[in-house]
């Protein structure tokens, strides 16, 4: 390839073309999953790719604004910012034009986000996000109702081996704060067990060490991280995130008593703005995360967590679930010779064949048909396979 080719097709670190079939793949996925929301009551909104700056970043959009490119507005000369996250917009949708509307608020969407910069695992910097936002109940049931509709969506476009990791991100904090610990202490135990270190929880644990090393060494299967978490003494104020993990968890063993689940008891890392109970889900032999979501607030103001609705929801994650998706069937494509109507073309597509037109005569059609990429052509208005 000429070099001037070359540096046309160059892009920047962690964006690139999705070419065919992967484009087509990616388009039929997203469908299915928004048709599966769409089913459970999910109502489809579209946000702009770019807001003013102080929106997108205000509340839960904080969480992402080492992660956001910013850029001036020629017209109202704000500074005004790209997406790296979709639920912010769908909160601040849910909280002003929606905000008379009836309750709860169930919305989905799909779309591309664009970071500053990719993690090790998704070294991608432009991503497509698909999910849903439950927003007003603050029942154990509306958890559930989204942990499961993420798993039957997934499900429903041939995600095998799916597995569900629940956490409490609160719990860590509310431990240490009912056993009177201080922030100091509460952000050097948070280290700790963000590295599994249980030699550096007990160091700088104290009266929490002993609790917080039990909690990291339980977590697991779900029904034996939930069996040693009910027998222990948690400060009051940690109380209400065991009730909650207990509710939900009994809610969803009883809609599907297969699903995998797990349960981590001190994760907190990438749940910063969560408030109460995560999920993670994965699939087994795929890298990487298919998607994560949880508890928030929404509409709060920074450092007031009082105020706002409750809200629940997740996030898909596109370039990662494709991994785990079947390549669909090739598709059945059709040479059509130079000359064939409009007519007998739409009756093959009609059929279901996708039809390639020759635009000019040819010596060959069956070399054609080839050269095209077509499995089939039309033949003196039969469709012959090609040998």
């Amino acid at each position: 390839m000429p070099a001037d080719s070359l540096s046309s097709a160059l892009l920047p670190a962690g964006l690139h073309d999705v070419l065919p079939p992967e484009a087509a793949h990616e388009a039929a996925a997203v469908a299915r999953l928004l048709a599966d929301f769409t089913a459970h009551g999910y109502e489809r909104v579209e946000p702009p790719l770019v807001e003013f700056e102080d929106n997108l970043l205000s509340g839960s959009g904080a969480a992402m604004a080492k992660q956001t490119f910013r850029l001036m507005d020629p017209l109202s000369q704000r500074m005004m910012a790209v997406r790296a996250d979709i639920t912010p917009q769908i909160v601040r949708i849910a909280t002003t034009r929606l905000k008379n509307g009836a309750r709860p608020v169930r919305l989905c969407y799909a779309g591309p986000v664009l970071r500053v910069k990719g993690s090790q695992l998704r070294p991608e910097r432009q991503i497509t996000q698909v999910g849903v936002e439950l927003i007003g109940p603050l029942e154990a049931e509306a958890d559930a109702e989204v942990i499961l509709l993420a798993a039957h969506a997934l499900e429903g476009v041939g995600v095998r081996h799916l597995s569900v990791d629940l956490c409490v991100p609160t719990m860590v904090a509310r431990v240490c704060r009912g056993l009177g610990l201080g922030e100091e202490e509460t952000v050097r135990l948070r280290e700790a067990l963000d590295k599994k270190d249980a030699a550096a929880v007990s160091a700088v644990g104290g009266p929490a060490a002993s609790l917080l090393q039990t909690l990291m060494a339980a977590s697991g299967p779900a029904e034996r991280a939930m069996e040693v978490l009910s027998a222990l003494p948690l400060p009051e104020t940690a109380e209400k995130d065991r009730r909650r993990l207990t509710d939900a968890l009994r809610l969803l063993r009883a809609a599907r008593p297969d699903l995998t689940i797990t349960v981590d008891l001190v994760e907190h890392r990438g749940f910063e703005y969560q408030t109460g109970l995560s999920f993670t889900l994965f699939a087994r032999d795929v890298r990487g995360e298919l998607g994560a979501g949880g508890r928030y607030r929404a509409g709060v103001r920074p450092g007031v967590e009082e105020e706002g609705e409750p809200g629940t929801g997740f996030t898909l994650y596109m370039d990662t679930l494709l991994r785990a998706v079947p390549a669909p069937e090739p598709a059945k494509r059709v040479y059509v010779p130079h000359g064939t109507s409009w007519a007998a073309a739409g009756k093959l597509r009609a059929e279901g064949w996708i039809t390639v037109a020759g635009l000019a005569p040819v010596a060959d059609a069956a070399a054609e048909a080839r050269r095209l990429d077509c499995g089939h052509r039309l033949d003196g208005g039969t469709v012959t396979p090609l040998t």
